[in-house]
């Protein structure tokens, strides 16, 4: 794909003018626009964006650049910019003959992964964008539901030739309320602990459990190998903070979605936990993490520890093969009351506003009848959504030639026993997402974690603002 300047308009959010790029091509232009690139939190904060009224989004001050333009004989998607890059080579080309074999002209655009919230963001409000929108984490099938396309039939096709939709998969575009599918989904991450095998041996001890992450991470750091889960804003912390806190037994919401349950013992004990882990087996450096910093500790030889998708170890395999063999993968610790993680949700919209809903749906389902594919290009990576999409035992996971010894991998096969998309025990609803986008949870632990509030404070705190959203988003249901 070549690399060109980037578009940049002025777009007006309810009263308020943003500059952001709207057209980004290329890696190293990426890299550029990721050091440039607006939080989630503070653009959807200065926006004041909602998206409550789907009929009332404002205009753009000056057009907003759409690749369909009115041909519609054009597919243009966005998705982040993945963290195998072989996967994207692939999908790139995959879409690319598509396009050559339907008479289209596809048009795929890859984005930092921290930008996909204010991209969608940006679309929604100026009613124009991309005909397909891959989002990454949360904040899209939900929040935007009345922006979207109704794609139930193309969900329930689907199904009908690779089996059901897993109950993650269920979580990340199923509208309970009126049994609809909103986004199409396409994959979930799942996050393993991954460990280095020697330095545990050395203390003979096993990351199994979270109290032993937090005793041999102590050990591990006096060491010189801390334990590193980022503590910033980015997807990796929002998923494996609430993997923490479930395995605590504390949650965002009630099983009904109805109600708040932040503020318990449970969720205080779970902060609790992760101010001692910080304090005895990290550094302050995860406070200001990126979703790509753990990686980098890991193949630094330095890092014990990681809870991140096997993209850090398979980027770990292509830097050190003998650190590779070092890093074991294994379901994520147990928890005091259950062993479970956060899953990043994968999934496709198509814009009510798109130029070629049409040539979205058909490269959809001309996708789910080539996921093998994409399964194999991800290197393991991408998880599947419906039953029999990848019968097991699983290629890669269950034998990878790569990886020694062959089977290590093989305990991702049943990830989705223990994956959750954001909102359990609950469904995935607006006020999830906004939670989410916000960061709220993250802050909660990390708040407590560098002394800013005790520990009680902070669960209430971080309960107020979870109840906010709540409240605004029951009043308008």
């Amino acid at each position: 794909m070549a690399i060109g300047a980037p578009s940049r308009t002025t777009i007006a959010l309810f009263g308020c003018s943003l500059k952001i790029p709207i057209r980004i091509r290329g890696r190293a232009q990426m890299n550029r626009n990721n050091r440039m690139r607006i939080g989630r939190r503070r653009f959807l904060k200065q926006a004041g964006l909602t998206l409550i009224a789907a009929g009332s989004a404002p205009m753009l001050s000056t057009p907003f650049v759409s690749r369909a333009m009115a041909d519609t004989k054009t597919l243009s998607i966005v998705q982040w910019s993945h963290f195998v890059p072989e996967y994207d080579k692939w999908f790139d080309q995959f879409a690319k003959d598509w396009g050559t074999k339907n008479n289209v002209e596809v048009a795929v655009d890859h984005i930092p992964v921290a930008n996909v919230a204010a991209r969608a963001a940006a679309e929604a409000s100026a009613q124009s964008g991309h005909d397909l929108f891959g989002w990454n984490g949360a904040g899209g099938a939900h929040l935007y539901r009345r922006f979207l396309v109704d794609v139930t039939s193309l969900v329930e096709a689907t199904e009908k030739k690779y089996g059901k939709v897993s109950t993650i998969g269920r979580q990340i575009g199923y509208n309970q309320d009126d049994k609809t599918w909103s986004a199409f989904p396409d994959f979930y991450i799942s996050f393993p602990a991954m460990y280095r095998k020697s330095m545990w041996d050395e203390i003979g001890m096993k990351p199994d459990t979270w109290d032993n992450v937090r005793l041999g991470g102590a050990k591990l750091k006096a060491k010189g190998h801390p334990v590193g889960i980022s503590l910033g804003h980015s997807n990796d912390p929002n998923t494996t903070w609430r993997g923490l806190l479930w395995s605590f037994g504390g949650a965002l919401q009630d099983a009904e979605g109805k109600n708040v349950v932040l503020n318990s013992k449970e969720t205080v004990e779970a902060v609790k936990y992760v101010t001692a882990l910080y304090k005895e087996a990290m550094t302050s450096e995860v406070l200001s993490w990126d979703d790509s910093s753990n990686n980098r500790y890991l193949v630094s030889g330095i890092g014990s520890l990681i809870v991140n998708p096997i993209s850090a170890y398979r980027t770990f395999q292509k830097a050190n093969t003998k650190g590779a063999d070092d890093t074991f993968v294994i379901a994520p610790p147990k928890g005091p009351v259950r062993q479970i993680m956060g899953g990043a949700s994968e999934f496709y919209g198509i814009w009510k506003f798109a130029k070629n809903k049409e040539g979205a749906i058909e490269f959809l389902k001309y996708y789910a009848d080539h996921w093998p594919e994409a399964f194999k290009a991800s290197e393991g990576y991408n998880n599947p959504c419906f039953a029999n999409l990848v019968p097991k035992p699983m290629p890669i996971l269950s034998n990878d030639p790569t990886s020694t010894p062959s089977d290590k991998l093989t305990v991702l096969q049943d990830s989705e026993q223990w994956s959750a998309s954001p909102g359990y025990p609950g469904p995935s609803w607006p006020a999830v997402d906004e939670v989410y986008n916000d960061f709220v949870i993250c802050d909660m632990m990390a708040k407590a974690a560098s002394r800013q509030m005790s520990a009680e404070d902070s669960v209430k705190w971080a309960h107020q603002q979870s109840d906010a959203i709540f409240k605004k988003w029951h009043e308008k249901a």
